[in-house]
């Protein structure tokens, strides 16, 4: 069985331009990373972090990525 883990990243929100916003090229400043092994773990750290008066009031964002797969037992 392969499982999929997961990053939550809480980030700055940035000012949208002419162009918009472009992750690759500039992505938006990281305030906190979390991992995850599952997304039911993923979904709840993502769910605390938007309760958090920033992201409520539109300055930071919530983003969960999944990351990778791993096999059980395999070394991370």
């Amino acid at each position: 069985m392969v499982t999929t883990r997961y990053l939550v990243v809480l980030t700055d929100v940035r000012p949208l331009t002419e162009t918009g916003r472009d992750e690759r090229s500039a992505p938006e400043r990281r305030r906190q990373v979390v991992g995850a092994n599952d997304r039911e773990a993923a979904e709840r750290i993502a769910g605390a972090f938007m309760a958090l008066g920033m992201v409520r009031a539109g300055r930071q964002r919530v983003k969960v990525l999944a990351v990778g797969r791993r096999r059980p037992g395999q070394a991370d």
